[in-house]
């Protein structure tokens, strides 16, 4: 991976400054750092005692990304797994020193709906730890793994403010047999907790076809659909003067990943088109200017009045 001081270097023009100042922008790609075999797709068929022994991949596909963000100028929020933290730091220190987010994907990869409140403490605490003393940087942001907060998981915000979070990015505005919040905000908007407290979401981009909403923001989708599509819906956003969150995985760009146990469906869903994801990313970034979740939620926030979604009580 390029240095990022080599890289300006080469685009310094005559008047000494950057000629490719980066342009103000409500587009924001995400980067979910965990390895293949933490995925929750494997959960129930690899125990998280076999993660040491197996074979860590994400390193050289997370430097692709980098090298992609900085060669189309964006920059980009990584939600970290604690667990990758030893073995990556010095990849994430370069990150953030590049002008890159760093930001909160928990410790242990354990979908909400088997922890309890303390449980999310106990793994945050361990998550943050690691990172503030690898990467000298307290995390702003957090998303739950698998977009795991839901109305029956709400409780989960709370436990974010408390922890003194400023933003998730755990809602996935559709239904799902595995997540999701049908009927909130397409945009980023004030989550209200259980409590009644309130902490900033940034959902991943959707498109409405007919009266349902298509997920086209990243992982599977962003695998399965034509590139135009989801171009095109960027752009759509765009025009309208909208936020569009995408997101992707470094597995994402591996298809030689070794291939883990799981059921037909499962398996299908993690591997299909991996080859294509790489492509993907780079027509995306080629098209459009990309920022990081803190930098977009503060835009927004200093523009307009976001508006309010209420996950008390349950159903939906």
């Amino acid at each position: 991976m390029e240095t990022c001081a080599a890289a300006r270097g080469r685009r310094l023009g005559r008047s000494g400054r950057e000629a490719d100042a980066r342009p103000s922008t409500l587009n924001c790609l995400s980067v979910d750092v965990e390895e293949y075999f933490q995925c929750e797709a494997f959960a129930r068929c690899v125990c998280r005692e076999d993660w040491p022994r197996l074979e860590r991949r994400a390193k050289p596909f997370l430097e692709r990304l980098a090298g992609l963000l900085e060669r189309y100028h964006s920059r980009a929020t990584f939600f970290v797994l604690g667990w990758t933290v030893p073995y990556l730091a010095p990849l994430l220190r370069q990150l953030a020193q590049c002008g890159h987010e760093i930001a909160c994907h928990g410790d242990a990869h354990e979908h909400l709906g088997r922890l309890t409140a303390q449980g999310l403490r106990e793994d945050l605490r361990r998550a943050r730890m690691r990172i503030e003393d690898a990467l000298g940087v307290s995390p702003r942001g957090y998303r739950a793994p698998t977009f795991s907060v839901t109305r029956a998981t709400a409780w989960a915000l709370d436990v974010l403010i408390e922890q003194a979070f400023e933003y998730d990015a755990s809602i996935f505005p559709i239904r799902h047999d595995r997540y999701g919040v049908p009927g909130a905000p397409v945009e980023p908007f004030w989550a209200i907790a259980p409590s009644g407290r309130r902490i900033l979401e940034f959902p991943p981009l959707t498109v409405r076809v007919g009266r349902l909403r298509i997920p086209v923001g990243g992982g599977g989708y962003l695998r399965l659909l034509p590139g135009a599509v989801v171009r095109r819906s960027v752009a759509a956003r765009q025009d309208r003067g909208e936020a569009a969150m995408l997101y992707v995985h470094p597995w994402e760009l591996d298809p030689g990943q070794p291939r883990l146990p799981a059921p037909l469906l499962t398996g299908w869903r993690h591997c299909v088109n991996l080859r294509t994801t790489e492509h993907k990313v780079e027509r995306l970034l080629a098209a459009f200017p990309f920022d990081r979740a803190d930098a977009v939620l503060a835009r927004l926030c200093a523009e307009r009045t976001l508006p309010s979604f209420d996950l008390r009580g349950r159903g939906g």
